[in-house]
């Protein structure tokens, strides 16, 4: 950004975080400005570790500088009576004096506003920019998040022929242990309320049914006009839990190896939301 008595650079970072956390580099000057810039700043980015850097490069110095003639000239007056007193001469004095303490004085800083005017449009810029990197990059996560939540649905249903199969097996070595056991002194109704219990505890319909419903609601919050990152991590830890359920129901080595898959793409997805505000 090139103005006629300066060259401006204005950079806006930004890694994932949790919430807004902005770090302002710039000038002195230009300090009492920057409540106004984080108040842009959270209300344009909304979230993460932003880095906004302004920098004045090949320029005048926003200060003035003038000499202070009343030092110089009490200076001067006392240089010039001990030069006498030692017949020292005082014909190129001027650069020493310039050298004196508190001969060249600073002028107060201001800020130019048609400068700060400009350095604005190019912080605007720098955000707008970064939001439009930001719209680019989620295309690209909800791309691969919805990917993988099909994915998930995909495990799901391969999961059902060998749930229904788990079962059936449990049931039919049951009944032979049971062909092997005298059951004239056990009580019948007990024993096959026990049966159905411990079948009920093995069968995983339920967690199959609350999984795919959690799916379903996930990918419709995603396609949502207003989609929240945090809305979806918390529908991605139900998902967990019912992967994890399953995971526990689970004795057959073939559905704990679809688990496992699950777990896997779901860790994905938690990783890809950390980018989603």
């Amino acid at each position: 950004m090139n103005l006629p008595k300066a060259n401006f650079t204005v950079e806006v970072k930004s890694l994932n975080a949790k919430q807004i956390d902005t770090t302002i580099k710039m000038s002195s000057i230009y300090r009492d400005k920057e409540i106004e810039l984080r108040n842009l700043i959270s209300e344009k980015l909304q979230r993460g570790k932003i880095e906004l850097s302004i920098w004045r490069e090949n320029s005048e110095s926003f200060s003035s500088y003038n000499l202070n003639t009343e030092v110089i000239s009490d200076y001067f007056k006392q240089i010039k009576k001990i030069a006498e007193e030692l017949n020292i001469n005082t014909t190129d004095i001027l650069p020493s004096l310039l050298k004196m303490p508190d001969v060249i004085q600073k002028g107060e800083e201001k800020v130019n506003e048609i400068e700060w005017d400009e350095i604005q449009k190019g912080i605007d810029s720098a955000i707008a920019n970064l939001l439009q990197f930001r719209l680019d990059e989620g295309k690209k996560l909800e791309a691969d998040i919805k990917s993988r939540i099909h994915k998930l649905a995909d495990l799901l249903n391969e999961i059902a022929p060998f749930a229904k199969a788990r079962i059936e097996k449990v049931r039919k070595n049951l009944s032979e242990k049971l062909a092997e056991i005298d059951l004239k002194n056990m009580d019948e109704n007990r024993f096959e309320q026990e049966l159905i219990y411990y079948l009920e505890k093995q069968d995983i319909t339920e967690e199959q049914v609350r999984l795919d419903a959690h799916l379903n609601y996930f990918t419709e919050t995603m396609i949502a006009e207003s989609v929240n990152g945090k809305k979806l991590g918390f529908i991605g830890q139900e998902i967990g839990r019912e992967i994890n359920t399953i995971g526990s129901k689970s004795s057959d080595i073939d559905m704990q190896k679809i688990v496992v898959q699950m777990k896997d793409e779901l860790e994905k997805i938690k990783e890809q939301l950390l980018n989603i505000l």
